[in-house]
């Protein structure tokens, strides 16, 4: 009996510290978004790279009674403050840079503009967020989902509003992967057949002086007019320096394939873990979500109007398509350029001046993050 009665008392102290005793709705309901995520992520195979570790933060984030967040320091803490202090989205950049080629950019600096044109979608959401009772910050943070950039997302959000991180990562990160679906419709819609049928001519052959001289150049001055986006900027032109410096072979493949992927597991996750039910289920993550969407669409709607703008000054040399990768969702967003340019003409070959507008939409993300730290003097 005693036995009996020991073991009775083992599984009461058993219960009584499990997460089953303060489970809630909320805490079901969010599993359940995460586990829908990671269908998304591996199913249907939206950024599984990204979503994958959000989603399975996002079961851990709702799963009660782990002491994830109390005063003791854990691993899962310290993956938190990752991004809380702002040292992933630097190293996610270095990777970023390291495996992104400016030649494009350098040879035709014309399509820069198409790149600033398509950050037109952050200022929709930030203008919609303010309208719907969002204070200036969180509608700034909120913006920057139109640049569809995750790791700028992340970085502003966390400076801006902490609380909008997980609603604002997912929002970013989920848009980046419809990417393929968006956009073609949109595209279409301000294009005509001619319009899309435009052969571009060959790009100039860019020098390795070019190459090495332009991420120096433009960490140095951009940095100067935005010192609030120097890591952000700085760690993407260094990551382009060790792949164009022909000298840090070994550096620039660690940032690009070893460095890149740790990195991104941990800011993933860390991110998941900010959804937990009590921030994340709320009448707000609905109208970031939608902000979201309506921003994207509005980025690339730009992007393709001030290339049809650029397409009637030229004479008809420039195909109004590569304005839609002015969105910083690279190289997604060109490789759709291509596959719309080569629908409409095939054997057209958009990609590489795409790449232009797609690596100025990264850096135009960037300062419009620092252009809303320094106006709200952050």
């Amino acid at each position: 009996m005693e036995f009996i009665n020991a073991f009775l008392v083992s599984l009461q102290a058993v219960w009584a510290s499990s997460g089953f005793v303060s489970f809630t709705l909320g805490n079901f309901i969010m599993i359940v978004v995460g586990l829908v995520l990671i269908y998304m992520a591996f199913v249907k195979e939206f950024e599984p790279l990204l979503l994958g570790p959000i989603a399975f933060g996002c079961i851990l984030a709702n799963i009660p009674a782990t002491g994830f967040f109390g005063e003791e320091m854990n691993v899962m803490k310290l993956i938190g403050m990752g991004i809380t202090f702002e040292i992933f989205p630097p190293l996610i950049f270095l990777g970023v840079g390291a495996m992104t080629d400016f030649g494009p950019l350098i040879a035709n600096p014309k399509t820069l503009l198409l790149g600033a044109a398509a950050q037109f979608g952050v200022f929709i959401a930030l203008g919609g967020a303010m309208a719907v009772g969002f204070t200036v910050p969180q509608a700034s943070a909120i913006g920057i989902i139109g640049g569809a950039d995750g790791p700028t997302s992340i970085y502003l959000a966390s400076k801006l509003a902490p609380e909008l991180l997980g609603a604002i990562a997912v929002a970013a990160y989920s848009y980046m992967s419809l990417v393929p679906l968006i956009q073609p419709p949109v595209m279409k819609l301000f294009t005509t057949q001619k319009e899309r049928e435009v052969v571009m001519e060959q790009l100039r052959p860019v020098s390795k002086f070019e190459r090495v001289a332009f991420p120096i150049a433009s960490t140095i001055l951009i940095s100067l007019l935005l010192p609030s986006i120097a890591s952000l900027l700085g760690m993407l032109m260094l990551g382009n320096l060790f792949r164009e410096s022909g000298v840090t072979d070994r550096l620039s493949d660690t940032s690009q394939n070893a460095l890149i992927n740790i990195v991104t597991i941990f800011l993933a996750t860390g991110t998941g873990l900010t959804m937990s039910a009590e921030s994340f289920l709320t009448a707000d993550t609905l109208l970031i979500i939608g902000l979201g969407l309506v921003a994207f669409i509005g980025g690339t709607a730009a992007g393709v109007v001030f290339g049809k703008i650029m397409y009637v000054v030229s004479g008809g040399k420039i195909n109004p398509l590569i304005g839609s990768a002015g969105v910083s969702a690279v190289p997604m967003a060109a490789r759709v350029s291509q596959v719309v340019g080569a629908q409409s003409r095939p054997g057209n070959f958009l990609l590489m001046h795409a790449m232009g507008p797609n690596v100025a939409g990264v850096i135009g993300t960037a300062v419009a993050a620092g252009t809303m730290l320094a106006m709200l003097g952050k």
